[in-house]
């Protein structure tokens, strides 16, 4: 596995320990939620969170920079997943402010370390904005269009 002598050289990755904090922070947090969230928005966020350092773990261990890229952009999903899943929590009052903070400090920290593995790993994402390249136009007009061919010259 890329040749290190530790098998599992993931586990001294920044960003996958600070994956593995918000896990325990999130499964610390969702056992303090109402009983009958055992199974819902509790699960879902132990589940999430858990996807994260998983990941990138499985992602570390392929055999290509291609390979982790996609594992990256599955983690950072679900790190968006976590982040919706935290606003809910909050907004329905299972979660005080303190905690709150304290979550999505973590999650916020994650998504900029897992933003720059992934950058160092691949080039960037196209814009969801851009163009396509296929929509660009291969031969622009030159900016300062010459006379034409067709015109005769002035005497």
């Amino acid at each position: 596995m890329r040749g290190e002598k530790n098998a599992y050289g993931y586990k001294e990755l920044m960003v996958w320990q600070k994956a593995m904090g918000l896990v325990m922070h999130v499964y610390k947090a969702a056992n303090q939620f109402p009983s009958h969230e055992l199974y819902g928005l509790g699960s879902q966020m132990r589940r999430c969170a858990v996807s994260i350092p998983s990941n990138i773990a499985e992602g570390y261990g392929r055999n290509s920079n291609k390979e982790l890229v996609r594992f990256l952009d599955i983690a950072k999903g679900s790190l968006y997943e976590l982040d919706t899943q935290l606003e809910i929590s909050r907004q329905l009052n299972y979660l005080d402010a303190q905690k709150h903070e304290t979550i999505f400090n973590l999650l916020d920290e994650t998504s900029r370390l897992l933003s720059g593995l992934r950058k160092s790993k691949h080039p960037p994402l196209p814009s969801p904005l851009s163009p396509h390249p296929s929509a660009l136009n291969p031969h622009p007009a030159p900016l300062n269009p010459q006379p034409s061919t067709l015109t005769p010259p002035h005497a």
